[in-house]
């Protein structure tokens, strides 16, 4: 057993029992380097990373392989979860010298911290060849493998603004830069598969929240299917859990029906907030369908019994990947036979398996209106009997061993949780989704800020490691959410008290972004800025956007101010590279197409905002009070018409519209992109 066993990781406590004396991140392994000379080796992986777990069964439970490790390195292994700041420095590191980064990632550093040489994934064999090498450069080379450090060193403390030439600053719109970025998307989509014409394939939330915006926005009833047609294609692949709900993290191939089996809270958030919003704007059943059965999931195998949730499930389940999820077909044939026909037509089963080792994937390419004709069946009565076979496998699944969870709550990841089951609330109008959200807010602020400082990481009754900007950056937004959608004042605070730490802790004056990890929190050898949105947005983009948000709600103008001078120095970027700045592009649609400011004041004013919320119109900031209130910016000097019933007041810029009375009129002022 080594020092991992007081850990609070589960990913860490995995680790806790192989013969390798690991040590977590922190000052007695460092110091032992220094005082030893000794090159620190750093292995960065998370719970339900499938070649973390191949790694640690190969090498780092092998006797032989853990001699070679103890004997010549200091080793620290990290939660890349929980120091996702840590992570982000190697990983820059080991791409600056050239290679594709991953995880397990593992780095090779001097004892000052400098990385000289990295990777991903090593077979055993050539991992002992790794460490006898590496080990012996550095007996006979030290000198030369320090040089390497430094050069390395260097390109980790340029600054990111200088490295990509932006400077933080006003600048001006134009809908046609628009139409182009949209246009270069575009072409980037695929006709045949939906989603982006890559493999693997991630869902990327943050793109089709974007070209869904774009498309309501601009009135464009061909864009608005493109990503319906996604949304449909996810939602029928082996990627989605037909019978739990929820999403795994990726599908290995192009047609979304192979996946790592993970399933991760913050793919889960976005794509909630994206299937609610695709349902608003579409009617689709489908979409309704997997906001139901994926907030389901979170109640039922997510939720933690004070309020927050759980970070991730494995893909493994008694050491095989897809287990738990898979069905051979004796297994259907024993529990449905008399539906088999049209069940194996709507999930693509077949008597030898549709995946390998003889077992099926659920996997749907043809919907549900086609299957009932082909069977002649009516679709509600094909809905009715899909109903109670998912109930019957999911009692039957329900009996297998469970995969491994990580139960750690994450502040960042329950924020994205927590905006998802807002959205579903709008398009569902179900209150329990929304007291859910409401609860995991206040348990996040009475468990996980101590001392004023909201914290990253909580288990056991503890919080621990001070939060990062993508904890703020999330919170900040789900709280805005949060004070939209229940007209409670204190997520507003909550959302401002955020945003001021950010701007005293986090804000880097000198190029008008923010850092990831606060420079004052805790001394690293460099201080990355994150500006490129990937599977989950960049901090510095959610922040951005929830300052902008903040501003319109509490009238002070320097939250405004800072996101438009960050958006002035990424419009460049956005331009040449837009399928890792969407996010940001988001940002630019909602600068260009002012964004309403919606009061309402008087009795009905609550019913009157969930009418408009549940409609969904992006690009609006909106509060209601159903008695006139001076607490509130945006609600002072508003009022209720002479029979006390609520008026609807659309502003931009703090100048309001004539107040209306119906939800119709009012959205009637609001603008569109022409």
């Amino acid at each position: 057993m080594n020092r991992l066993i007081h850990s609070q990781s589960p990913y860490l406590l995995q680790h806790a029992h192989n013969p390798v004396d690991w040590y977590p991140w922190g000052p007695e392994a460092l110091r032992k380097a220094e005082v030893e000379n000794k090159p620190i080796l750093v292995s960065i992986g998370y719970s339900a990373c499938h070649w973390c777990h191949v790694m640690e069964r190969e090498s780092f439970e092998d006797q032989v392989t853990a001699d070679l490790m103890n004997e010549h390195f200091v080793c620290i292994k990290i939660d890349r979860e929980e120091r996702p700041d840590i992570d982000n420095i190697y990983m820059d590191a080991v791409q600056a010298m050239g290679i594709h980064g991953g995880w397990p990632l593992n780095v090779f550093l001097m004892p000052n911290q400098k990385p000289f040489y990295g990777g991903t994934y090593f077979p055993n064999l050539k991992w002992k060849q790794l460490l006898a090498n590496i080990a012996d450069a550095f007996t006979k080379h030290e000198d030369q493998l320090a040089e390497s450090a430094e050069g390395f060193g260097r390109s980790l403390s340029r600054k990111e603004t200088e490295k990509y030439g932006i400077e933080a600053g006003e600048t001006e719109f134009d809908p046609d830069e628009l139409v182009e970025i949209i246009n270069k998307l575009s072409a980037q989509f695929d006709p045949e598969w939906g989603g982006m014409n890559r493999i693997p394939k991630f869902p990327m939330p943050a793109i089709w929240q974007f070209v869904l915006d774009y498309a309501v926005l601009s009135r464009n009833e061909s864009l608005k299917k493109k990503v319906f047609f996604t949304l449909k294609k996810i939602g029928m692949g082996g990627i989605y859990d037909h019978l739990r709900g929820g999403f795994a993290r990726y599908s290995v191939d192009g047609e979304w029906f192979a996946p790592h089996f993970e399933k991760m809270g913050y793919d889960n958030g976005q794509l909630l907030e994206l299937y609610a919003k695709a349902y608003q704007v579409s009617g689709d059943a489908f979409f309704l369908e997997k906001v139901t059965e994926t907030t389901e999931w979170l109640k039922a195998e997510m939720l933690q019994e004070e309020g927050g949730f759980h970070s991730a499930q494995d893909a493994d389940s008694e050491g095989v990947e897809g287990k738990f999820y898979t069905w051979t077909y004796s297994e259907l044939q024993s529990l449905v036979a008399e539906e088999l026909p049209w069940l194996s037509k709507l999930y693509n089963l077949k008597p030898n398996g549709n995946w390998e080792d003889g077992v099926n994937i659920l996997f749907q390419t043809q919907s549900y209106v086609e299957i009932a004709a082909e069977f002649g069946m009516e679709e509600n009565l094909l809905l009715e009997k899909l109903l109670s076979v998912k109930t019957k496998l999911l009692e039957v699944r329900n009996q297998r061993i469970f995969p491994s969870k990580d139960d750690k709550i994450l502040a960042g990841w329950n924020g994205l949780l927590d905006a998802g089951l807002i959205q579903a609330f709008y398009a569902t109008g179900g209150q329990d989704l929304l007291n859910l959200a409401l609860a995991n807010l206040r348990f996040i602020q009475e468990k996980m800020v101590v001392n004023g400082i909201l914290h990253r990481s909580y288990k056991n009754g503890q919080a621990y490691t001070p939060a990062f900007l993508e904890d703020y950056a999330a919170l900040i937004k789900a709280n805005l959410m949060a004070f939209e959608a229940s007209g409670e004042r204190e997520f507003l605070e909550g959302a401002q008290r955020f945003a001021d730490f950010c701007l005293d802790q986090f804000y880097d004056e000198t190029d008008g972004f923010f850092f990831f990890n606060n420079p004052k929190a805790e001394k690293l050898i460099a201080n990355k800025k994150e500006l490129f949105d990937n599977v989950i947005p960049a901090s510095n983009s959610i922040l951005a956007r929830a300052y902008h948000r903040l501003s319109l709600l509490t009238y002070e103008e320097k939250y405004g101010q800072i996101a438009q001078k960050m958006l002035g120095g990424m419009k460049e970027l956005v331009l040449k590279e837009p399928g890792f700045l969407c996010n940001w592009a988001n940002f630019y649609l909602e600068t260009l197409v002012p964004t309403a400011e919606i009061a309402i004041v008087g009795k009905g004013a609550k019913e009157k905002g969930m009418e408009l919320q549940q409609g969904f119109s992006p690009n609006l900031v909106l509060t209601w009070s159903e008695t006139p209130t001076e607490n509130v910016p945006i609600l002072q000097g508003k009022t209720a018409d002479p029979t006390g019933n609520a008026l609807i007041y659309v502003c931009f810029d703090r100048a309001c519209r004539r107040p209306v009375s119906s939800v119709e009129e009012a959205l009637a002022q609001l603008p569109y992109l022409s």
